[in-house]
Order: C-alpha cells, then sequence, then structure tokens
C-alpha cells in the first residue's frame, strides 16, 4: 500500500510538472541566418532559462510555418502565440505601421531609434486593440536600390521590374514609373533569376541573404528609410503565464531589442562589404537620384499624414522635437 501511494505521488507530480510547461510557436520570414532570426532565437533561448524551462518558443524560420504576410493575422486569431512580422507590410491595414517606411524621415540608426520612440505608444495601443502586445523592434540596415543598370536620376526606373514587399514600395513603383510585382524574401531568389524582377529596395542583409549579386550588379547607397521588424504576441497567451513567466518575457524582449539593433549597425558595413567581394558594384547615388528620391519622398509623406490623422502628425512631431533635442 505505502508503494503505491509513492508511485500515485510521484506521478501527480510528473502530471503537474508537464501541464506546467507551456509550448509557443513563433513564425518568422526569414532565413535562419539573418541577424534578425538568430537574435530570435537568443530570445527563445533565453526565455527558456529565465523561466526554468516552463515556457518553451520553437522559431520556425523562412515563412516555414506562416507566410510573411500572414504571420500578423496566425498570432491575432490565435493560430501562433507569438511571431515577428515587418510592421511596414501592413500599412493598408493602417498607416501606423507604415511610419518607419517613409523615405527620408529617419535615415540613420539615431533617428531611426528616435522614431521608433515616438511610434511606439500608438503601436502599442493599435495592437492592443488587435488582442496582441508588442514585446520589442529591431531596424534593417538601411535602404538602398538594387537594380541591373546605372541609374542617376528617378527617369533611369521608368520600367523597372521593381520588387515590391509593402504599400510604400509599391507607391514608390508607381511614382517612379516601375512596374510593382509583389515578392516577398522567400521568394526573391526565384523571382531574380527567372527574371521576374529585375530591381528593388532593401537594406544589405536582404541582398546577402537572397545572392542578389548572382542577378543583379548595382545597389545604391540611398540610405531611404530603416524599416523595423516587431515581435508581436498574442495577448491572451501572454496573460496565461504565471507572472515570472511574464517577466521573463519581457525581460528577453528588451534585451533582444537593444542586442538586435546594435547588431544590425554593426552588420550595415559587414554586408554592403560582402556584397563588394561577391561583384556587387557599390553606388554612391547622384545629387540628382537623391534630390529626385527626396522629392518621392516628400508626396509620401504628406500622403501618410493625411491617412494617418491627428495621432500620425503627433507622433512625427514627437519624432521632430526629439531629433531637434539630439542634435
Amino acid at each position: 500500500m505505502k508503494f503505491k501511494i509513492t508511485l500515485t505521488a510521484a506521478a501527480l507530480a510528473f502530471g503537474a510538472n508537464a501541464f506546467a510547461q507551456t509550448k509557443w510557436d513563433l513564425p518568422a520570414a526569414y532565413p535562419a541566418s539573418n541577424f534578425h532570426t538568430e537574435n530570435l532565437t537568443q530570445f527563445a533561448a533565453d526565455v527558456d532559462k529565465a523561466s526554468g524551462g516552463k515556457l518553451k518558443i520553437t522559431v520556425h524560420a523562412n515563412a516555414s510555418l506562416f507566410k510573411a504576410n500572414e504571420i500578423k493575422r496566425a498570432v491575432q486569431g490565435g493560430q501562433a502565440q507569438i511571431g515577428e512580422i515587418l510592421l511596414v507590410n501592413f500599412e493598408n491595414e493602417n498607416a501606423i505601421f507604415g511610419a518607419d517606411g517613409l523615405p527620408f524621415v529617419a535615415s540613420s540608426y539615431t533617428s531611426a531609434h528616435k522614431l521608433a520612440e515616438a511610434q511606439k505608444p500608438a503601436l502599442e495601443k493599435l495592437l492592443g486593440t488587435q488582442g496582441m502586445k508588442l514585446l520589442y523592434t529591431v531596424a534593417w540596415p538601411p535602404q538602398g536600390i538594387y537594380v541591373n543598370k546605372e541609374i542617376t536620376a528617378v527617369a533611369d526606373m521608368k520600367g523597372l521590374k521593381w520588387r515590391a514587399y509593402s504599400p510604400a514600395t509599391s507607391k514608390i513603383a508607381e511614382l517612379v514609373g516601375a512596374q510593382p510585382v509583389t515578392v516577398q524574401a522567400a521568394e526573391l531568389s526565384q523571382a531574380m533569376a527567372t527574371g521576374v524582377v529585375n530591381s528593388y529596395m532593401s537594406s544589405g542583409s536582404t541582398g546577402y541573404d537572397t545572392k542578389t549579386y548572382e542577378s543583379i550588379k548595382y545597389w545604391y547607397d540611398v540610405q531611404a528609410w530603416l524599416p523595423k521588424n516587431a515581435v508581436i504576441v498574442n495577448k491572451k497567451s501572454f496573460d496565461a503565464l504565471d507572472a515570472p513567466t511574464q517577466a521573463a518575457v519581457l525581460k528577453a524582449a528588451a534585451d533582444a531589442e537593444t542586442r538586435g539593433w546594435k547588431i544590425s549597425e554593426e552588420k550595415n558595413d559587414f554586408y554592403k562589404k560582402a556584397l563588394a567581394e561577391k561583384g556587387m558594384k557599390i553606388m554612391t547615388p547622384s545629387p540628382k537620384l537623391v534630390a529626385d528620391l527626396r522629392q518621392v519622398g516628400g508626396i509620401m509623406k504628406a500622403d501618410w499624414i493625411k491617412r494617418a490623422g491627428p495621432e500620425g502628425e503627433a507622433m512625427l512631431s514627437a519624432f521632430d522635437k526629439s531629433n531637434a533635442a539630439k542634435k
């Protein structure tokens, strides 16, 4: 009888421990070797360690679980408990998501960080109304133009088959007379190899990850903007965690944000050097090209402010004040 009681107690203890462990899926759109994904993997490891193994997060890289444009809906609907999204992808849903895709509003790491801080309250509020919580954001390196020929002005971009991955990049195509083609990061290499696109705007990171140098030979370092990835969590899933585990997630998220921004900036020069070593010509844009692109940016900013309304204006005002104070 004593043996049976002991065995039953042990079984109950094992069952309680098994029940206490929570498993989350984290879909991501980029390759496992991308610095954003590596940062996610470290974040998941930090959560595992800090929670004493109570919360296990599995990172699904390279759009293997959900495509880039499906991740937000998956988290919102609870199909995935947590996920990483590119904020500018969702600008058509709400202009607030597209603040960091405005050309030349914030084109350095310092100003991009200021914009992130100005955007954060509105972003947290917006995600909250959709049943989600913002954990952290990390910027991509500054965006340049990959193109299959030399360009000295916006007029040279007319007729290009332009990869569009967000409403902003589609709008640029419209304004410069290029032909927008929607292609997500995981499909970009094939799209270039088959001639579906011959130009696009992105960071050195994307060019390196997708081996763009095998199809396109010029990259213009225009430093147009620094879009951000955001890690978001389903609020019900987060609220279901006990307080110590919630604290572990928030601490790991804060560390991931600090680490991610630092790595992004450090890797910016690495990517440009690596692309050059692979035969890509890293080009300094002509004054005419920069002036033309800034004109395009001005049109887009005015349009964005109309769509974003008072909240958007307040955000840019807070950013402008912060930027001025920094100087």
